[in-house]
C-alpha cells in the first residue's frame, strides 16, 4: 500500500469533456489513508476465497493460477469485493479517495497526465473477447502510466467498484471534507475503465455504474485503508 498525505484536491471536471455526473469541479479535503498499489490478482483472491467458501468468481474456471496469479481478478460483484478487503483489515476506497489517488494535485485528466493513452500506458480498447491470457495484463504492467502516487493501473486493465452508492447529482451536494457518498441508492459506482475501453473511458474524473451484484469481465477492485 501507499500513503496518500492528508489535504485538498480537486475532483470532477467542467466543460465539455464531463458528463453531467461528473461536474461541477470542487475542492474536496480527505484525511490521510492508504491505498493498493496494485489491483487485486487471481493469486490473492484464491487465498481468500479458498478461506472463505464465497462463491466463485464468474469465469473462474478458466483460471490458472500457475500463468495467471499477477492477473486481476475478475467477475466478482461489489459484496465480493467489499468482504475480501474486509478479510485484509482493509475496506473498498471511497470515490473521492480513488480520485485523488489516480489523480494527484494537479487536475490531471490521466493518471500519467494529459497525454492521450497510448499502448505504453495502459491496456484499453481490446475490444469485447474475454480471455485471463489475451485481454488482462500484470497488475505490475505499464511502468509509465503509473499515478502520482505510484499506483499502478488505475487506468485500464479492470474498473474498479468503489465504496460508494451513485447519484448523480451526488457533485453538487456532497460534504466538503471526507465525503462518501449517498446513504443508498439502486448503484455502486465504478472508476478507472477496463481492457475493452476506449480512451473516454479512462480520465481520471471519469464516473461508472453498475448494479452491485454485477460480475463481469471488466470488473476487479483494489482496496483502501484509513
Amino acid at each position: 500500500m501507499v500513503e496518500i498525505p492528508e489535504g485538498p484536491f480537486t475532483m470532477g471536471f467542467d466543460g465539455t469533456q464531463a458528463l453531467e455526473d461528473e461536474r461541477p469541479k470542487h475542492q474536496v479535503w480527505l484525511s490521510t489513508f492508504f491505498m493498493d498499489l496494485h489491483e487485486v490478482t487471481t493469486e490473492q483472491y484464491a487465498a481468500f476465497f479458498s478461506t472463505t467458501k464465497r462463491p466463485a468468481p464468474w469465469q473462474w474456471n478458466t483460471v490458472d493460477l500457475a500463468q495467471h496469479g499477477d492477473r486481476p481478478v475478475i467477475g466478482v460483484d461489489w459484496s465480493d469485493a467489499e468482504a475480501y478487503c474486509r478479510w485484509k483489515g482493509k475496506r473498498l476506497p471511497t470515490e473521492a479517495e480513488w480520485e485523488k489517488a489516480a489523480r494527484g494535485m494537479d487536475g490531471r485528466l490521466y493518471p500519467w497526465g494529459n497525454q492521450v493513452p497510448s499502448k505504453d500506458l495502459a491496456n484499453f480498447a481490446l475490444g469485447a473477447r474475454f480471455s485471463y491470457s489475451q485481454v488482462l495484463m500484470s497488475v505490475r504492467s505499464y511502468e509509465q502510466g503509473k499515478s502520482p502516487y505510484g499506483l499502478y493501473q488505475m487506468a485500464g486493465n479492470v474498473w474498479e467498484w468503489v465504496q460508494d452508492w451513485y447519484a448523480a447529482n451526488y457533485y453538487e451536494i456532497s460534504p466538503e471534507r471526507n465525503p462518501s457518498g449517498p446513504e443508498q441508492g439502486q448503484f455502486k459506482v465504478l472508476r478507472g475503465g477496463s481492457w475493452s475501453d476506449l480512451p473516454k473511458y479512462l480520465l481520471t474524473f471519469g464516473r461508472f455504474r453498475l448494479l452491485p451484484e454485477t460480475k463481469n469481465s471488466y470488473i476487479g477492485f483494489r482496496c483502501a485503508r484509513s
